[in-house]
């Protein structure tokens, strides 16, 4: 009667996916390393949230005003729930060893995401603030 999930593989992964919701786990990969973020991404017909579970990870949201992003970080504390809502650019960097846990609508991930691509200016300004938000964090 009990199921149990279990994955220690790098990248996202959906593993409950019922009616109208889904449980993801996203396990560090090197596209979510500071270093390599390259775009942010929007969902427009549903919230977000984010629980950290292990390791040292960054939330990343914007606002995109004349095609510039507003950056505001947030730090995440191990097994604190964050939500973005819906029309929220965002993106999470992540150190080696991290796993983040996404409850989202169901199928968001195939169907319900624009992307915006960051010019090498905007990933340095992104990079610069991350990790100093990454140094601060204690585990």
């Amino acid at each position: 009667m009990i199921k149990e999930y279990k994955t220690k593989e790098k990248g996202y992964h959906p593993f409950i996916i019922e009616d109208g919701w889904q449980l993801a786990k996203l396990n560090y990969t090197e596209e979510q390393h500071i270093d390599k973020i390259i775009q942010l991404d929007v969902h427009l017909e549903t919230d977000e949230v984010f629980v950290a579970i292990a390791g040292k990870a960054v939330l990343i949201a914007a606002e995109i005003v004349d095609k510039v992003p507003q950056f505001e970080l947030e730090p995440m504390k191990i097994n604190q729930i964050y939500n973005i809502p819906k029309g929220v650019w965002h993106n999470i960097a992540m150190e080696e060893g991290s796993e983040v846990l996404i409850a989202e609508k169901s199928n968001t991930h195939i169907s319900d995401f624009e992307h915006f691509a960051l010019n090498d200016l905007q990933k340095k300004e992104l990079g610069i603030m991350v990790k100093g938000e990454l140094e601060s964090l204690k585990i």
